[in-house]
């Protein structure tokens, strides 16, 4: 009797499933650490006790996207084992801060699934929830992912694609108990540039780029546990290349926007995301960012802004995103929609 586990395919979902993760995990300062260490991040209120104080919060809580691949890496041995690639996210909302200390797990309800034309992988839809140690919902988000058949001869299930809103409606942002930004320092934040200062349609190209390195994406995918073979199995692809997890391009993006958005202090909501390309080690990932939309808060003096971030590896100031076909520009590796929360 084998008790090895090679992981779910395809055709072991069903629609109403509910997957309960393995492995819950309690966060500390080391993730904070590694985390800065991985990535160029350094918005203030992630960074500091005292600057998260002075704005409402009793401490600095962990980096938005801590939480994030956290909650993601737990449902990868139940989801993407077998995946072919990570497709699409949304309805993203982050509920209340993690902080350091908190136990963080996750469970997962299968919600839609379609074969593709091929006949040898489909496409698989989940609702993750992750929860902390007192049973809060810290992070609800609806994903995607193409996973490969067992079988292909097995019989196709009835496709279900569910209707997901294309965005998170302002009024149901949640935004963390305390939150206050009429004291906000700004030399301290890094920039000067607030929430009044932003257009609809504004074009943010954030200047730097970084380039993928083969050990930082190893460290990565270990840190946040990640057991996805396409990201350690230089065999698992017929090219022999491994394919850079997604959620690090996103922190790549993220962190690299702190130049021109460094007050964008805290992601509260992921209305869509598509990861356009794969990227690979030795790829230089440069971002830019658009303003899709600004919404007042309940919070005195935050405001939360709507951001297209898209991470490319073409030419710096390069804002392409679609060729004339209208399909993604192949330098395009993410294009990310947001909200965010800014001071006013």
């Amino acid at each position: 009797m084998t008790k090895t586990n090679p992981g779910r395919f395809f055709e072991d979902y069903r629609v109403g499933q509910v997957i309960r993760h393995a492995v819950p995990r309690t966060l500390s300062g080391g993730e904070r650490a590694l985390y800065h260490a991985l990535y160029p991040a350094r918005h203030a209120i992630h960074s500091s006790d005292e600057f998260a104080r002075a704005c409402g919060l009793s401490a600095a809580p962990l980096d938005d996207l801590i939480a994030f691949h956290t909650v993601f890496g737990k449902t990868v041995p139940d989801v993407s084992l077998n995946a072919v690639a990570n497709l699409g996210y949304a309805q993203g909302r982050w509920l209340v801060p993690v902080w350091e200390g908190d136990t963080i797990r996750s469970e997962s309800e299968v919600i839609g699934v379609k074969e593709n034309s091929n006949g040898a992988s489909g496409n698989v839809y989940v609702r993750t929830r992750g929860l902390n140690q007192r049973g809060d919902i810290v992070l609800d988000y609806v994903r995607w992912v193409m996973v490969r058949k067992r079988d292909v001869s097995a019989p196709a299930p009835d496709p279900v694609v569910p209707q997901l809103a294309a965005t998170v409606r302002p009024e149901d942002l949640a935004v963390p108990d305390g939150l206050d930004f009429t004291g906000y320092d700004f030399t301290l934040a890094g920039e000067p540039h607030r929430w009044g200062d932003y257009a609809m349609g504004e074009i943010i190209d954030h200047v730097d780029g970084v380039t993928v390195e083969e050990a930082e994406h190893m460290l990565a995918t270990r840190l946040w546990q990640n057991t996805a073979k396409v990201h350690f199995d230089a065999t698992f692809r017929d090219d022999g290349r491994r394919l850079i997890y997604g959620g690090h391009v996103i922190s790549l993006a993220r962190a690299l926007s702190f130049n021109g958005l460094a007050n964008a202090q805290m992601i509260v909501a992921l209305n869509g995301g598509a990861h356009a390309n794969p990227c690979f080690a030795g790829d230089t990932v440069r971002a830019w960012s658009e303003v899709l939309d600004k919404a007042e808060t309940p919070a005195p003096g935050v405001g939360a802004i709507r951001l297209r971030l898209v991470a490319h590896k073409g030419r710096a100031g390069d804002a392409t995103l679609r060729d004339a076909n209208g399909r993604y520009a192949p330098h395009v590796l993410l294009d990310l929609d947001y909200w965010a929360l800014m001071p006013v």
